[in-house]
């Protein structure tokens, strides 16, 4: 009996090769630019300025990120940011989390087109409303203030942070909840001895993020402070009258937060859409 010949490999296996020549050409374009600055940050100040630029450098020195950190207004811009992206985190959570709970564990009519409601917030350019905010938040004496641009921030990430949670809430298995309330607990304490011990991973990620959205956000931290600026305002202020090292040690500041998100929220981010890492 004759073998019949094969024509090649089969079209799936140049289905994935496409796939993750496209996820590699997709990967390198993200991370190449953060390499190039990450390189700079932490190349001398004299080599920024070198031409050509190598790829791997033959020097690694502080100086760079020295020089940024020493400059007039970053410290005070830095412990500015922290401050508004804790008290973003801490409004953020306080006011989506049980919003999240309450989409997890209650069905109710119009359940899902609330999501959408919620997630198209988000949508709406806050370019438009930068006017009317400079407005209110001068009325009610707050301009300039960390209070402004927090309460801003919170409003940007409270979309996110109650899908987010809501998610995380129902990954927690309702039946131990009913166990708990048929065994004595009071529906607090049942939230507080079981959900909230398995739900903690994930709030703390929910948490990370709306601190990066806030660290990173650089708009309504412009308009709404003048002497009180975040980091990113205060980079983007001084951006056009800055030396080479100023700006790419800046923009490497700017990008550590993120990269520490990513790593602490891969996990999570790849279980929403249904795939389980260990």
């Amino acid at each position: 009996m004759p073998i019949p010949r094969q024509s090649g490999p089969p079209r799936r296996v140049y289905r994935n090769t496409l796939l993750y020549a496209a996820a590699l050409l997709i990967s390198l374009f993200m991370v190449l630019p953060i390499y190039l600055i990450m390189i700079a940050a932490f190349s001398p100040r004299a080599a920024i300025s070198a031409f050509p630029k190598a790829l791997v450098p033959a020097e690694f020195s502080t100086e760079t990120l020295l020089f940024f950190l020493r400059s007039t207004g970053v410290t005070r811009a830095a412990r500015n940011s922290v401050l508004v992206g804790l008290l973003t985190l801490a409004i953020s959570l306080l006011l989506g989390a049980p919003a999240g709970y309450a989409l997890a564990r209650f069905a109710f009519r119009g359940r899902d087109t609330f999501k959408l409601l919620i997630l198209s917030t988000r949508a709406f350019p806050i370019v438009i409303l930068s006017i009317p905010l400079a407005v209110t938040f001068i009325t009610w004496r707050l301009y300039d203030s960390l209070l402004a641009v927090a309460l801003v921030h919170t409003a940007l990430a409270l979309p996110t942070t109650i899908l987010v949670t809501s998610s995380i809430f129902m990954s927690v298995p309702k039946d131990l909840e009913e166990a708990a309330l048929t065994l004595g607990c009071t529906p607090l304490g049942a939230f507080r001895r079981i959900v909230l011990p398995l739900a903690l991973p994930g709030l703390a990620a929910s948490a990370i993020f709306t601190f990066v959205l806030s660290w990173n956000e650089v708009f309504a931290a412009t308009i709404l402070t003048v002497r009180n600026r975040t980091l990113p305002a205060h980079v983007l202020g001084v951006l056009n009258d800055s030396p080479l090292p100023f700006r790419f040690a800046g923009g490497f500041a700017l990008v550590v937060p993120s990269l520490i998100f990513i790593f602490f929220m891969r996990r999570y981010l790849l279980n929403m859409w249904g795939r389980v890492t260990k």
